[in-house]
């Protein structure tokens, strides 16, 4: 009777661990983690300002921006595999559109300097890294998950939001081109 119970109680974890495999792996990565809106932030509304501190400890306001460049806000860590994975891209993405107006804040969440710093030089990454020491600016957006795209346009509103990784850029690519011709 005990082996029974054993086996059953098997054969109803690997079927749990095959359902929670297919919600994240297919369902949830189909949709390609695009949202409407995360916390305070909705499409098409203004983004909330802030100001910190790049790896040469020199303020950015990302309000600065406004007027002038399309800004990707990319809040990430060293630690996150997935933020790791997406960086190459947005490296490809920083190379393709530097000249046509697309700025990258790469919002690091709550690492020392040092340590960011010695990531992105070994990596030979150029986007622009700011340091959110205490993770304020990503609770202000309501950042809950790492890494998080939030693509804001030349009048400071927010244009697309995604939460997760993606290996098919396709469609910020697209968001990019648009915005980055307006």
């Amino acid at each position: 009777m005990r082996k029974t119970l054993w086996i059953v109680a098997g054969i109803l974890f690997a079927i749990a661990t095959l359902a929670i495999n297919y919600e994240v792996k297919v369902r949830l990565y189909n949709q390609g983690g695009k949202v409407t809106e995360l916390g305070p932030l909705k499409l098409g509304q203004p983004v909330p300002d802030f100001t910190l501190n790049d790896l040469s400890n020199r303020p950015v306001t990302l309000s600065s921006y406004r007027g002038q460049k399309v800004v990707l806000l990319d809040f990430w860590a060293t630690w996150c595999g997935p933020c790791r994975m997406a960086m190459p891209d947005l490296q490809k993405l920083a190379d393709k559109f530097a000249t046509n107006g697309l700025e990258i804040l790469s919002v690091n969440q709550g690492e020392p300097a040092d340590q960011v710093s010695a990531f992105i030089q070994r990596r030979k990454y150029t986007f622009h890294v700011v340091l959110d020491l205490k993770g304020e600016v990503g609770d202000t957006y309501g950042v809950q998950g790492i890494p998080t795209l939030v693509l804001v346009d030349k009048k400071g509103d927010v244009q697309w939001i995604r939460v997760g990784y993606s290996p098919d850029e396709t469609e910020l690519d697209k968001q990019v081109a648009q915005l980055t011709k307006e």
